[in-house]
């Protein structure tokens, strides 16, 4: 074996630059392979970042439409204690009102959190534009910034919350926040939970849902299915954000089919330039191999020759192939820039992926030369050195 490596360097190093040309077509092959599929893990991690990243992923809510939660700190117990798989959880009331300032009124979404678990989830700390996230009372609330904006409400102004019954409740702004999504912006309200409850007319252990984000986004139906089952409370519906968003499922399983299909028809041409540029060394080789057996090299060692080949090569693809990848992704995120200078599409490195990258490309080149190896088994040395 160690003979058939030495061989198979020599070869190699004879003909440097066939082997400089297969090595960079390996490697432009797993290049584009780590950036098709680094680029595709980004833009899906990015999409689900903006659409649930900031949100809930399952919400308990009463089985019956614009009724509340009952008892709500007991499901939130039994959530707690049964569920591993929960990772953040806030109770929430929701309601439409009216907000009133400078004889100007408009329609509005009050909602009430406790403010510290919401963060969790909605980082409102993270969006805040201006003002403080935590009031120092019930009666202080954050503003949207268009609202804001459309109204000419400064930090520390108070303004009138009006419910549907006609009362009146007053409030004071004490911060903006931007969360992104314009018609958010334009609408909600966030007070703490007890002013929404108050407004809304519902008592202390009433809540409109309980809002929660587990670990992996992906089994929210998984899990959500399984709270059903295990019937938490008959007075409860239970939603997740995959049954709300299969138009964005689709999407990502497009993308996610579309990369496999590339990086497979990628590997596929690798595996093919290597067979056959390995199958013409063999022509190429005839005769010194014809030598070598007539020298006493058996079959089994001109074959690993040609592995060995595959091999080598495999490895010094790979290892540029990682690189150019890399080198690609870099100058994507410096040159593909929005308006702010962000990235256009966040890269994110997968140091599993790049990996099996690697790997294929070893595989790949030694599967590659199993044909050319087996063709070298069959030569005869006395046909070989006869015919020249």
């Amino acid at each position: 074996m160690r003979l058939a490596f030495r061989i198979a360097l020599r070869f190699l190093s004879s003909s440097k630059g066939q082997t400089v040309l297969i090595a960079l077509g390996i490697a432009i092959g797993i290049s584009v392979q780590i950036f098709i599929g680094s680029l595709i893990e980004g833009l899906q991690i990015s999409l689900l970042d903006s659409t649930i990243g900031s949100s809930p992923h399952i919400t308990i809510s009463a089985a019956e439409k614009n009724d509340p939660v009952e008892d709500y700190l007991t499901l939130e117990n039994k959530i707690d204690q049964q569920y591993s798989k929960v990772s953040f959880m806030t109770p929430s009331v929701s309601g439409g009102a009216f907000m009133k300032t400078n004889d100007k009124t408009q329609q509005i979404l009050l909602r009430g959190f406790e403010l510290d678990l919401a963060d969790d989830i909605y980082k409102i700390s993270d969006k805040l534009i201006d003002g403080s996230m935590m009031p120092s009372s019930d009666d202080e609330i954050l503003l949207g910034i268009s609202l804001a904006e459309e109204f000419d409400v400064t930090i520390g102004e108070t303004i009138d919350i009006l419910t549907a019954t006609g009362e009146v409740y007053p409030a004071k702004v004490v911060g903006y926040f931007d969360l992104k999504v314009a018609s958010i912006n334009q609408s909600w309200i966030i007070s703490p939970l007890a002013f929404s409850q108050n407004t809304l007319g519902l008592t202390t252990d009433q809540v409109t849902s309980l809002e929660i984000q587990i670990d992996s986004p992906f089994d929210a139906d998984i899990l959500a299915t399984q709270m059903l089952g295990d019937n938490l409370s008959d007075q409860i519906r239970i939603d997740n954000w995959k049954d709300q968003n299969e138009q964005l499922l689709s999407g990502l399983s497009g993308q996610s089919t579309s990369s496999l299909m590339i990086q497979v028809f990628v590997v596929i041409s690798v595996v093919l330039g290597i067979a056959s540029v390995l199958a013409i060394t063999v022509l190429q080789k005839s005769r010194q191999i014809g030598i070598l057996k007539a020298m006493g090299i058996n079959d089994k060692t001109s074959s690993l020759v040609f592995l060995f080949q595959g091999f080598i090569l495999g490895i010094l693809g790979g290892i540029l192939g990682i690189l150019f990848g890399l080198g690609l992704l870099v100058v994507f995120t410096k040159f593909a820039l929005n308006p702010d200078g962000t990235p256009v599409v966040p890269i994110f490195i997968n140091m599993k992926f790049i990996g099996l990258s690697g790997f294929i490309a070893v595989a790949a080149s030694t599967l590659a030369s199993i044909i050319p190896a087996l063709k070298s088994r069959k030569l005869s040395p006395i046909e070989v050195i006869k015919n020249g």
